[in-house]
Protein backbone atom coordinates (compact mmCIF):
# COMPACT_ATOMS: atom_id res chain seq x y z
CA UNK A 1 0.00 0.00 0.00
CA UNK A 2 1.70 3.18 -1.17
CA UNK A 3 1.39 6.29 0.96
CA UNK A 4 -0.76 9.09 -0.34
CA UNK A 5 -1.57 12.65 0.60
CA UNK A 6 -3.02 12.81 4.10
CA UNK A 7 -1.43 9.55 5.28
CA UNK A 8 0.68 9.47 8.43
CA UNK A 9 4.44 9.59 7.98
CA UNK A 10 6.10 6.46 9.37
CA UNK A 11 9.54 6.85 10.97
CA UNK A 12 12.36 4.93 9.30
CA UNK A 13 13.69 1.76 10.87
CA UNK A 14 17.33 2.37 11.68
CA UNK A 15 19.93 0.49 13.65
CA UNK A 16 18.33 -2.26 15.70
CA UNK A 17 14.73 -1.09 15.14
CA UNK A 18 12.29 -3.28 13.20
CA UNK A 19 10.36 -2.02 10.19
CA UNK A 20 6.59 -2.45 10.66
CA UNK A 21 4.56 -2.99 7.47
CA UNK A 22 0.97 -3.93 6.75
CA UNK A 23 0.58 -7.36 5.18
CA UNK A 24 -3.11 -6.72 4.42
CA UNK A 25 -5.40 -3.78 3.74
CA UNK A 26 -7.61 -5.00 6.60
CA UNK A 27 -4.67 -4.69 9.00
CA UNK A 28 -4.13 -1.09 7.86
CA UNK A 29 -7.81 -0.25 8.48
CA UNK A 30 -7.74 -2.02 11.85
CA UNK A 31 -4.59 -0.12 12.82
CA UNK A 32 -6.34 3.20 12.17
CA UNK A 33 -9.26 2.07 14.34
CA UNK A 34 -6.88 1.04 17.15
CA UNK A 35 -5.20 4.45 16.91
CA UNK A 36 -8.58 6.19 17.23
CA UNK A 37 -9.87 4.09 20.12
CA UNK A 38 -6.70 3.39 22.11
CA UNK A 39 -4.02 5.81 20.92
CA UNK A 40 -1.76 5.60 23.98
CA UNK A 41 -1.82 1.78 24.12
CA UNK A 42 -1.26 1.49 20.36
CA UNK A 43 1.77 3.78 20.60
CA UNK A 44 3.22 1.62 23.39
CA UNK A 45 2.62 -1.50 21.27
CA UNK A 46 4.27 0.14 18.25
CA UNK A 47 7.36 1.14 20.22
CA UNK A 48 7.67 -2.27 21.89
CA UNK A 49 7.36 -4.10 18.57
CA UNK A 50 9.96 -1.86 16.90
CA UNK A 51 12.42 -2.52 19.71
CA UNK A 52 11.74 -6.25 20.16
CA UNK A 53 14.56 -8.75 20.40
CA UNK A 54 14.88 -11.54 17.83
CA UNK A 55 14.62 -14.02 20.70
CA UNK A 56 11.82 -12.15 22.48
CA UNK A 57 10.75 -13.38 25.90
CA UNK A 58 6.95 -13.74 25.92
CA UNK A 59 4.88 -11.63 28.30
CA UNK A 60 1.19 -11.72 29.12
CA UNK A 61 0.58 -9.03 26.48
CA UNK A 62 3.19 -9.98 23.86
CA UNK A 63 3.68 -13.61 22.85
CA UNK A 64 3.83 -16.08 20.00
CA UNK A 65 0.49 -17.58 19.06
CA UNK A 66 -0.03 -21.30 19.65
CA UNK A 67 -1.09 -24.31 17.60
CA UNK A 68 -1.96 -23.77 13.94
CA UNK A 69 -1.69 -19.99 14.47
CA UNK A 70 1.95 -20.18 15.68
CA UNK A 71 3.16 -19.53 12.13
CA UNK A 72 1.85 -17.71 9.09
CA UNK A 73 2.85 -17.18 5.48
CA UNK A 74 3.68 -13.92 3.74
CA UNK A 75 5.21 -13.64 0.26
CA UNK A 76 5.61 -17.42 0.19
CA UNK A 77 7.66 -17.56 3.41
CA UNK A 78 6.52 -19.21 6.62
CA UNK A 79 7.31 -17.16 9.72
CA UNK A 80 6.58 -17.16 13.44
CA UNK A 81 3.33 -15.33 14.22
CA UNK A 82 3.13 -13.19 17.35
CA UNK A 83 0.34 -11.32 19.10
CA UNK A 84 0.38 -8.05 20.97
CA UNK A 85 -2.64 -7.43 23.20
CA UNK A 86 -3.24 -3.69 22.89
CA UNK A 87 -6.42 -3.61 25.00
CA UNK A 88 -8.71 -6.21 26.59
CA UNK A 89 -10.09 -7.00 23.11
CA UNK A 90 -7.72 -5.16 20.76
CA UNK A 91 -5.01 -7.23 19.12
CA UNK A 92 -2.15 -6.98 16.66
CA UNK A 93 -0.94 -10.15 14.95
CA UNK A 94 2.32 -10.00 13.08
CA UNK A 95 4.81 -12.23 11.30
CA UNK A 96 8.48 -12.08 12.22
CA UNK A 97 10.63 -11.66 9.08
CA UNK A 98 14.11 -11.89 10.60
CA UNK A 99 15.96 -11.76 7.27
CA UNK A 100 14.40 -8.38 6.32
CA UNK A 101 14.08 -7.22 9.95
CA UNK A 102 10.43 -6.54 9.23
CA UNK A 103 7.26 -7.23 11.20
CA UNK A 104 4.37 -7.92 8.79
CA UNK A 105 1.09 -6.91 10.45
CA UNK A 106 -1.50 -9.51 9.43
CA UNK A 107 -4.25 -8.35 11.77
CA UNK A 108 -4.92 -5.23 13.81
CA UNK A 109 -8.25 -4.46 15.39
CA UNK A 110 -10.23 -3.43 18.40
CA UNK A 111 -12.01 -6.78 18.67
CA UNK A 112 -10.61 -10.24 19.27
CA UNK A 113 -9.77 -11.86 15.89
CA UNK A 114 -12.41 -14.28 14.59
CA UNK A 115 -9.61 -16.76 13.70
CA UNK A 116 -9.45 -17.85 17.33
CA UNK A 117 -13.16 -18.59 17.73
Amino acid sequence: MSPKRGDRVAPPATGSLWDLRFATSEAAKGWDELCRQAAANTLVAYEEMRRREVEQEPTTRHHQLKGRLATGVHNGLEMAQWQYEVTAGGRIWYLLDIERRTLWLKYAGTAHPKHTE
